[in-house]
């Protein structure tokens, strides 16, 4: 499924970043509501990936009042399964259809040629069509400011990490969540384990408790549900939530939480649609354009480490900083970013590889 990503990830198209995101109702609006329909690959539950997915269409709703109209399909295997539920939506009459998981892409391409009336939105895709666009975020600057916290809260210097895939995205997060953790605790170390799901709570927290095993003290990851943070909160280790706040089932644990907020690019998304102006195109934004926060600080954290992380934050905003500038090496010792260089957002979106201090095999 991923291997040809690299590849086609460098040949993608043009990347823009949001722009004048849509606060107030379009005044252009249709004699009927624009029909919205989201794809969601988890149950929406109170926290977690999906959660701030359907957060994004609540404040859609809240924005463009009774000028759009959600639909909400969830719980949607990547695959056959959700080739038939995007065919079905776009049967149903729907305008524009957001499609919320990375295997979701495909299916989604095809069935975007059969309804070229159909707007189509990949969320975290990378291949577009005229009808098909695609969005995605910058977690990796997010996760740069975890690993500060993380680099200066471990005593045992050994963070964990447990994913879904080792897609670029991923590989991102993870590296850079190290880098941060480095750059401010050289003696760090950061050890996966790759689960190859998305979701899979029992898997989830089993990971947790086998990093836990192996002297790590600090932990975080990049899968769908909050078992990691929950695990965290009985083992009394402390974690970092991810897609967003889980003080509700770790209220000791949590350090601090990334966010990811979808409301802005979705609203203004369905207002193109509502004014005409939709096109398809593919955006990529972070801490900048507010699709990626950090915040939700937990009482362990302290107020130093709070200011620390807000203020590499700004001068990653200015663009004095960049979670990838050199000195880099991989896992093996190869420079990967010379001193003074920082890495272009091609070969971000192509990394398949761990830096120095990853601890695990990338493939697993």
């Amino acid at each position: 499924m991923y291997k040809n990503l690299a590849a086609a990830v460098a040949a993608a198209c043009f990347f823009s970043p949001i722009s004048s995101l849509a606060s107030e109702p379009s005044q252009a609006a249709l004699k009927s509501p624009v029909k919205a329909a989201f794809v969601y690959v988890t149950p929406v539950f109170e926290a977690g990936w999906t959660h701030q997915h359907d957060q994004g269409r609540q404040a859609l709703e809240k924005a463009l009042g009774a000028t759009v109209k959600t639909t909400v399909v969830e719980n949607v295997s990547e695959g056959a399964d959700s080739e038939r539920v995007v065919r079905d939506l776009a049967r149903q009459g729907h305008d524009v259809i957001f499609t919320t998981s990375f295997g979701y892409m495909e299916p989604t391409l095809k069935v975007a040629k059969e309804f070229p009336h159909v707007k189509f939105e990949s969320i975290t895709g990378y291949k577009t069509d005229v009808n098909v666009s695609v969005a995605n975020a910058r977690y990796y600057e997010g996760r740069y400011l975890a690993g500060v916290a993380a680099g200066r809260m471990t005593q045992s210097n050994v963070a964990g990490y447990v994913a879904g895939f080792p897609i670029p995205e991923v590989l991102q997060g993870l590296n850079a969540f190290t880098l941060g953790m480095r750059s401010v605790n050289p003696r760090a170390q950061v050890k996966v384990i790759w689960l190859n799901t998305w979701f899979d709570p029992t898997k989830e927290r089993d990971a947790a408790f086998a990093l836990f095993n192996q002297s790590v003290d600090v932990i975080t990851f990049h899968t769908a549900s909050n078992a990691v943070m929950v695990a965290a909160q009985e083992r009394g280790k402390m974690a970092i939530a991810y897609h967003s706040d889980m003080r509700k089932v770790a209220p000791d644990a949590q350090l601090m939480a990334v966010t990811h907020e979808w409301g802005a690019y979705y609203t203004q998304r369905v207002n193109d649609v509502q004014k005409g102006q939709w096109r398809s195109g593919n955006v990529w934004s972070g801490l900048k354009e507010g699709m990626i926060r950090v915040g939700d600080f937990g009482p362990k954290l302290p107020a130093k480490v709070r200011d620390e992380i807000v203020k590499v934050q700004q001068d990653i905003v200015l663009g004095k900083r960049h979670p990838f500038q050199g000195p880099i090496a991989d896992t093996e010792g190869k420079s990967i970013v010379a001193l003074g260089q920082t890495l272009s957002d091609v070969q971000i979106l192509n990394m398949n590889y761990g830096v120095s201090g990853v601890i695990g095999k990338i493939k697993p």
